[in-house]
């Protein structure tokens, strides 16, 4: 199997480390909209076929495999059916959690997200019918996807839930028509450097599909200029028309979603 050439020479040249020295790589990707399609409500979503097997082929030839998500680790394991991957890595709320081979680290959420989970209450009893927030413990995410305007209730939502977060210390996080509440001070950015600084690498591949993946990009640049190599892989599905311009023109590889991601990693093995 071909693989696709990335556009940037750095990517590359990350490609090619990874596929001259796969035990000295790292392969971290993100999951809703890069192994699973992205779907109205969060519970349905699934890896997309081979994916599981995929990643299981990759774990036995790489460093190290990661699953990097805003979700829950344990959720995304369950979702995925996950726990059939030999040292797999899931890196869940961008890093606060880590599932490794059945154990999950978890810290306690913060008072402030509590407080928002009740103070969202009266602001989406007023907004359009079939939003609603996605309760991750350490975050909360307000979802305007199933909406009859999902744009217009983004944009209307947007300000309020900016001066709820201000007033409460939390940081809002834009991504695929949601918005995220959570706590400053964590990103997929900062999860991707500690799994580098954990594990001898020499290369790096990211693939993401959202806003919140940029920062695992910027962790990739920056490992780049310490003199490892990277590729970033921007997953974009053709069906979907809100896949966020800046992850593409970033990205050393753009392919059509989550089907193509898993098959591009396919050729990888």
């Amino acid at each position: 199997m071909s693989l696709p050439e990335p556009t940037t020479d750095v990517g590359r040249a990350g490609l090619a480390a990874i596929v001259a020295d796969p035990a000295r790589a790292v392969v971290a990707v993100d999951f809703d909209g890069t192994l699973a399609p992205i779907v109205t409500l969060p519970e349905d979503a699934r890896p997309v076929p081979g994916a599981v097997d995929m990643l299981t082929a990759l774990a036995a030839r790489v460093a190290a495999v990661a699953v990097v998500t805003g979700r829950g680790a344990g959720e995304v394991v369950a979702l995925g059916g996950l726990d059939a991957v030999p040292r797999l890595r899931v890196l869940g709320h961008y890093g606060l959690e880590e599932w490794y081979d059945g154990d999950l680290r978890s810290p306690d959420p913060v008072p402030a997200v509590d407080e928002a989970r009740m103070r969202l209450l009266p602001v989406l009893a007023q907004a359009p019918r079939g939003v609603h927030v996605e309760d991750k413990q350490h975050s909360l995410v307000v979802h305007t996807r199933p909406a009859a305007d999902p744009a217009g209730a983004l944009g209307r939502l947007t300000p309020v839930i900016e001066r709820l977060a201000d007033e409460l210390g939390l940081e809002v996080v834009p991504g695929r028509l949601v918005l995220e509440l959570r706590p400053p001070g964590v990103d997929k950015g900062i999860a991707v450097r500690r799994l580098l600084d954990e594990v001898d690498a020499a290369a790096v591949l990211y693939a993401g599909d959202d806003l919140g993946d940029l920062a695992a990009f910027g962790a990739v640049e920056e490992a780049r200029n310490r003199g490892l190599l990277g590729i970033t892989v921007a997953s974009v599905d053709p069906a979907l028309g809100d896949a966020p311009a800046e992850l593409a023109a970033r990205a050393d590889l753009v392919v059509a979603g989550p089907a193509a991601v898993v098959e591009f990693l396919k050729g990888l093995v």
